[in-house]
C-alpha cells in the first residue's frame, strides 16, 4: 500500500502544485542558458589556447 500512496501523491504533487513556466519564460531561459554557454566555451577555448601557446614556446626552447 506503501507503493500506491506513494505513487498517488507523486500524481498529485505534479498535476496540482507544480508550476509549469510559460512559454515566454520558457523561452527567456533557454537564450540565458545559450549565451552563458557560449562565454563558458569561448573562455574554456582561451585557455587552451594561452596553455598551448606558452607549451609551444617552453619546448621550443629546448
Amino acid at each position: 500500500m506503501k507503493i500506491v500512496d506513494n505513487i498517488k501523491a507523486s500524481y498529485n504533487e505534479l498535476v496540482h502544485k507544480t508550476s509549469w513556466p510559460t512559454t515566454k519564460e520558457l523561452a527567456s531561459s533557454s537564450v540565458v542558458v545559450l549565451i552563458a554557454s557560449l562565454i563558458l566555451a569561448l573562455i574554456v577555448w582561451f585557455m587552451d589556447f594561452c596553455f598551448e601557446s606558452l607549451m609551444t614556446a617552453i619546448y621550443g626552447l629546448f
